[in-house]
């Protein structure tokens, strides 16, 4: 067997044994059914993506924190990658505000260890799991300065509102200065006609916290209405979501 870590990779190199690909199998499925329990009691969620490498005093950092304040103010849940950085900002900003801040960590190489201001966490081996479980709670999505896993995030999130795979959830671009290249790139795509020039109205570039929760209180509370949490069922083992600190 494959050990931990190194699963996956070896998974990627190519077709295995049948018998190997059926253990792999299982093991995402069981990945997806123990994140379902996990996280399903949770409630709606707004996910922050960003970058890990930002420190506690750099503005993108303070600027994540108040998103945390602000989307628990408006009823939401705040769900990040639940690591550092612009993660950890905004789960800080919930957890402190004392609304509900989860994470979808992900088990890399490079030990890196999950944030304290979380009430839950979910542990994913393969980024595709937890990515697609991102995208299942959340009924919009903000996204900060990052590198690729964000721009791969950030991307995804609008192929699937595009080809209509997912609601026409929202989607927040914050820190303009930082995304000017990717406005103009995007503006590019539009002329070159690889993109639909009202692809362009599937996200929103802001630098403002009260017009991006405005922006998703339109386009998600108001449009798409929030859904009750799901009820525990204690015969099934489940547990009620808890927020005590």
């Amino acid at each position: 067997m494959i050990a931990g870590r190194e699963d996956e990779f070896y998974y990627l190199e190519g077709p295995k044994s049948r018998w190997r690909e059926f253990v792999f199998t299982l093991k995402v499925v069981r990945e997806f059914i123990t994140a379902f329990r996990r996280l399903h009691f949770v409630g709606p969620c707004i996910t922050v993506f960003g970058s890990a490498r930002f420190s506690a005093d750099h503005i993108y950092y303070k600027l994540s924190e108040e998103i945390g304040k602000s989307l628990t103010d408006i009823g939401f849940a705040v769900m990040t990658g639940g690591g550092p950085g612009i993660m950890e900002g905004s789960n800080k900003g919930a957890f402190e505000r004392k609304g509900i801040s989860v994470g979808a960590e992900i088990l890399l190489p490079h030990e890196q260890k999950p944030n304290p201001f979380l009430h839950a966490t979910a542990k994913f081996q393969y980024f595709f799991v937890r990515k697609f479980l991102l995208f299942k709670y959340s009924y919009g999505f903000i996204v900060l300065p990052g590198g690729f896993g964000t721009m791969d995030e950030l991307f995804e999130a609008l192929t699937l509102i595009q080809t209509k795979k997912i609601k026409d959830f929202p989607v927040v671009v914050m820190g303009t200065e930082f995304y000017r290249p990717l406005i103009a790139l995007l503006e590019h795509m539009s002329k070159e006609q690889t993109i639909d020039k009202s692809d362009l109205d599937l996200v929103l570039f802001t630098d403002s916290i009260p017009e991006a929760m405005e922006h998703i209180q339109k386009h998600s509370i108001e449009r798409f209405k929030l859904k009750k949490k799901s009820k525990a069922l204690s015969y099934l083992g489940e547990s009620s979501f808890s927020t005590e600190q």
